[in-house]
């Protein structure tokens, strides 16, 4: 079966889904790039959250209803989950859209992609953001091939790990943190201050209650063993609005008081300044990476998520940055290794002029060319595949 052809003038339909922040601002710039594609013939319609809202969709229910962590949480919640995943899947069907673009958030978006590829089948689906397939359940992608027409991978290692895996057609668009460097890399008085004394350290327990919860105790013990130790820094700890009263709740546990900056600029004028870091496991790495600090990374979690996790793992490496390098230059303290007796040295190095240090610095300076995407924006590269499915799935079969 094949979507009808239509004439010119006839507008096209995107369906996007997005409910997590990261991909709401991904979906945004999509539809920016697309809308000039296409002019003014296109409509969105979809699940997205603020930023696709200014870019025109109004979204079928608020993203923040699935803003969920744990699987204590999911289990609780698990009816209401998939009500929405059902009444997604019958709006993509009623409203018949030229491709079906999902966002991430794999849980909720390739179950509403399934059920749509199972009543109707002729629509393309297009999969923005990899799940982690790479490292764990790498089962998942040869499952997504029946229901997944092309996959657009934000790590540059990513299409080759599909086709590894048997998967579907997968292409690296970019990382969207790629168009951020100028904002995130140091100016000549800004290098002064990263280089000045005493080192300006930032402190990044997470962006979610649940990852503040699990780190602060040990982020804060570790700072005072460094002080201990005799290690001069000036400790900062950038966060959003939303998280500023349970930061500061868990601050005041801490002998050593950071300087708490708020909002994404302030954040980025400290990653200009920092001299290191101690981050949280995930996406922050990769923008450190590309700032150029050197960093310790950790993470913990519940004990359920632990254990699974623990048996599902089949990468050496959790952390991003050493990922896309491609060698593990950032030391990583998982679970029970995430406590301040084991982080507190390893920070201690990063800090100072240490072997360490250097082949961080070193691996990060290769960044630029290992994630470069030529002339291209990720969006650009992302909207032309989008397009470029489209336009096949219309050609008479």
């Amino acid at each position: 079966m094949t979507v009808a052809r239509t004439g010119p003038g006839v507008g096209r339909k995107i369906f996007l889904i997005a409910t997590e922040e990261s991909g709401d601002r991904l979906g945004a710039n999509l539809m920016k790039v697309l809308r000039q594609r296409l002019g003014g013939a296109v409509q969105f319609q979809g699940v997205g959250g603020r930023a696709m809202g200014i870019e025109g969709l109004t979204s079928r229910f608020p993203i923040e209803e699935l803003s969920i962590i744990g699987l204590a949480a999911v289990v609780r919640q698990l009816p209401a989950i998939m009500r929405r995943i059902r009444e997604t899947a019958d709006a993509v069907i009623e409203a018949a859209p030229d491709i079906l673009v999902i966002i991430d958030s794999p849980d909720f978006t390739h179950r509403v992609a399934k059920r749509v590829r199972a009543r109707v089948p002729h629509i393309p689906i297009v999969d923005y953001v990899s799940p982690t397939v790479w490292a764990w359940r790498p089962g998942r992608a040869r499952a997504m091939k029946p229901y997944i027409d092309h996959v657009l991978a934000l790590l540059p290692f990513e299409p080759g790990a599909y086709e590894e895996l048997h998967g579907p057609p997968c292409s690296y668009v970019g990382h969207p943190l790629t168009e951020q460097v100028g904002q995130l890399r140091p100016n000549a008085e800004e290098r002064g201050r990263r280089e000045g004394k005493p080192p300006v350290l930032l402190i990044l327990p997470g962006s979610r209650r649940s990852e503040i919860k699990h780190h602060m105790t040990a982020f804060g013990m570790t700072l005072t063993r460094l002080q201990d130790e005799g290690v001069a820094f000036e400790a900062v700890l950038p966060t959003m609005p939303h998280l500023q009263e349970a930061i500061e709740a868990a601050l005041k546990y801490w002998k050593i008081k950071p300087r708490v900056v708020l909002g994404e600029e302030e954040k980025r004028a400290a990653f200009r300044i920092a001299h290191a870091a101690l981050a949280k496991s995930g996406t922050v790495t990769l923008e450190l990476a590309l700032a150029g600090v050197p960093m310790v990374a950790a993470y913990r979690t519940g004990a359920m998520e632990a254990f699974i996790l623990r048996r599902a793992i089949r990468v050496n490496s959790v952390i991003l940055a050493n990922l896309v390098v491609g060698e593990n230059v950032v030391p990583e303290f998982l679970q029970e290794n995430c406590r301040s007796e084991r982080l507190m040295p390893a920070l201690r190095e990063v800090l100072g002029d240490t072997p360490m240090r250097r082949k961080q610095v070193e691996a990060f300076a290769r960044i630029d060319e290992i994630m470069s995407t030529g002339s291209q924006p990720p969006s650009v590269r992302a909207a032309e595949i989008v397009l470029a499915t489209m336009r096949k799935a219309r050609q008479p079969s």
